[in-house]
Formats: structure tokens, C-alpha cells, sequence
């Protein structure tokens, strides 16, 4: 029992090692104890003068876009152990049900200028983005839904069907932009970006995921007896119905909200549960708040390379997480001790 209490602690040590790590490097270097020093005089008040440009780059660019990875990566991470314990299959991840590419459809129709004039003006790209994934979240949640029961298989083969559909809106409209540059900018940000962040985007991405943690740690029983089947576990006394339609709730209010402040950032949700179990085990009271801060670590990580591995330019950080996570996951599945439920 103190392996998982071990593993969270150098966890936690970890995050804020990288965290520091990650706003001080980049292309203009910054030492440690700058880095410090200006958290401390902005958090504190304490600490002598700082240089205005390099309290600049920490307090207003890096610390900011820091601590957004790791909230987007944590969120991703725990929505995905939702995700593969609602239809218990291991190939789920946050992104199934169709929320992202809602989401992305509805981003690319308006920055593209797609929209009617009416709604442009009324939304923003990120407002945008949430109201188109919630849209298609509740189609498929209609759809799957026969009567007071919510059926797995008809979740699933309906987030595929609406997943496609909305990839195919953001294909055509994107093929059917004039204007070079923007396209280039909605790409960009379809492909999972960190750029641009600023301390006023992060308050509703905090509060949404810090609430999606602690509703799944309170979930941890009636999650791990949804493992062993339906059945059984409404033989348990667990309300069956009322929890998948919660674990789908919350799917869309977390990933929406992520999805909008960050671009569809792929398989982080995939990934990161299952390296946990691989540590830890199944149990969900180690695994949603350890799959937390692996997320949190990995798309940290993952975004500090996209921005420094090019000189003077930035890659998304949507093809990092793939190049780093696909063969990780490979190599993780021939793992002999590696089990799913």
C-alpha cells in the first residue's frame, strides 16, 4: 500500500520540478532562481528588484501557458479513465463521443467566417469551440438513448458516426477558405496549441477540471464496480443509468472546455491511464488522481518540446503528443503485467 503514496509524492515533487523547468527554458534562457524570484515577488511579495523583461516573460508568457498544459493534460488524462470505464474498453479516451470534432467543426466555421454575421459577432473562437461540442454531445447522447436506459454500443457507434460527420464539416469548410493565413491559424490550433496563453483563460479550465478530479474521486466505488459489468454492478446497488449519464456529463463539460482554450490535443487521454494502471493498478481512488499528474507531466513536457525543438518556430503540440505517445503505448501493451478491468 505505499507504493501508490510514493508514487504520488515524487509525482507531485516532479510537476513542480518541471513546471520550473519549463518556464525557464525556452529561447531566451532564465535561471532558476529568477524564475524564483519573480513568483515569489508576484505570489509573496518577497524578493529584491526584477528585470522588468524577464519578469515579463515568466509572469505574463511562460507561467501562464505552464500551468495551462498541465491543467489540459491532467483533465485529459482523468476523462480518459471516465471514458474507458463507462463503455470498458481500452481504446476509449476523452475524445469518442465526438466532442472534440464538434467542437473543432465549430471552431474552423468561425474563424473561417462561416458563421452568420449575427452569432460571429456574438461569440468568441473558444465559446465557439465549447458550444459546438456540446451540440454534438447531445445528439449523441439522444441517440444513444433508448429509453430511461443508455445504451454503451449505441454511445460509442454514435460518437464514431458524429465524429466523422463533424471532421467532414471541418475539412469542407477549410478546403473551401480563400484566405491562406487563417487557414493556416484554425490548422494550427486543430492540431492542439498552448500559444497565446494568458492568466484570464485560466480560471474556467481550472474550475472545470479540479471538479472533474474530485466528482471522480468521490466516484472511485461505483467506477470500479462498473468494471465488472453493468449487471453486476447494479447487483451491487450502484444507480447504473444515473452514473453514465453523469460520467457523460462531466466527458463534455471537461473536455469542452478544454478542447476550447487548447485545440483538440490527441491521445494523452489514451495513453496516460493505462501507464498508470501499469504503476499502480486499477483501483480508481490510485488511478484518477495519479493519471492527474502524469497527464499533467506528459503535456507539460510534450509542449516544451514543441516550442524549442525547431529554432524560432513553434510545432503543435498535438504531433508531439502522437510521436511521443504512439510508440510508448505500443511498447506499454506488450507489457506482460499490463491488465485492463
Amino acid at each position: 500500500m505505499k507504493r501508490p503514496w510514493l508514487v504520488g509524492f515524487g509525482l507531485v515533487g516532479l510537476l513542480v520540478i518541471t513546471l520550473g523547468g519549463t518556464v525557464a527554458i525556452g529561447g531566451t534562457p532564465i535561471g532558476w532562481s529568477a524564475v524564483y524570484r519573480v513568483v515569489g515577488h508576484h505570489l509573496l511579495g518577497v524578493g529584491g528588484p526584477i528585470d522588468p523583461v524577464t519578469d515579463r516573460i515568466v509572469w505574463n508568457l511562460r507561467l501562464p501557458r505552464a500551468l495551462l498544459a498541465g491543467l489540459v493534460g491532467g483533465g485529459l488524462a482523468i476523462i480518459g479513465v471516465a471514458m474507458q470505464t463507462l463503455v470498458r474498453n481500452p481504446l476509449a479516451e476523452p475524445y469518442i463521443l465526438g466532442i472534440s470534432s464538434g467542437a473543432s467543426a465549430s471552431a474552423s466555421f468561425f474563424y473561417l467566417g462561416f458563421l452568420p454575421p449575427v452569432l460571429s459577432k456574438s461569440l468568441t473562437m473558444s465559446v465557439a469551440a465549447f458550444l459546438g461540442g456540446l451540440a454534438t454531445i447531445t445528439l449523441v447522447y439522444l441517440v444513444a438513448r433508448n429509453g430511461p436506459r443508455v445504451s454503451v454500443a449505441r454511445l460509442l457507434l454514435a460518437g464514431v458516426a458524429m465524429s466523422a460527420l463533424m471532421g467532414a464539416l471541418t475539412s469542407f469548410v477549410t478546403f473551401s477558405s480563400p484566405e491562406p493565413d487563417k487557414l493556416r491559424a484554425v490548422l494550427f490550433w486543430l492540431l492542439g496549441s498552448l500559444n497565446g496563453t494568458r492568466w484570464a483563460q485560466l480560471p474556467i479550465p481550472a474550475f472545470t477540471t479540479i471538479f472533474g478530479l474530485g466528482t471522480l474521486l468521490v466516484l472511485a466505488r461505483p467506477l470500479d464496480a462498473m468494471l465488472v459489468g453493468e449487471e453486476s454492478a447494479q447487483s451491487l446497488g450502484m444507480p447504473v443509468e444515473a452514473l453514465k449519464r453523469g460520467l457523460i456529463v462531466l466527458a463534455a463539460l471537461v473536455t469542452g472546455t478544454l478542447v476550447a482554450v487548447s485545440g483538440a490535443i490527441g491521445f494523452v487521454g489514451l495513453i496516460v491511464p493505462h501507464a498508470v494502471r501499469l504503476l499502480v493498478g486499477i483501483p480508481h481512488r490510485r488511478l484518477v488522481p495519479l493519471s492527474f499528474l502524469v497527464g499533467a507531466l506528459f503535456l507539460c513536457w510534450a509542449d516544451l518540446a514543441a516550442r524549442t525543438l525547431l529554432p524560432a518556430q513553434e510545432l503543435p503540440v498535438g504531433i508531439l503528443t502522437a510521436l511521443c505517445g504512439v510508440p510508448f503505448f505500443l511498447v506499454l501493451l506488450r507489457q506482460r503485467s499490463y491488465q485492463f478491468g
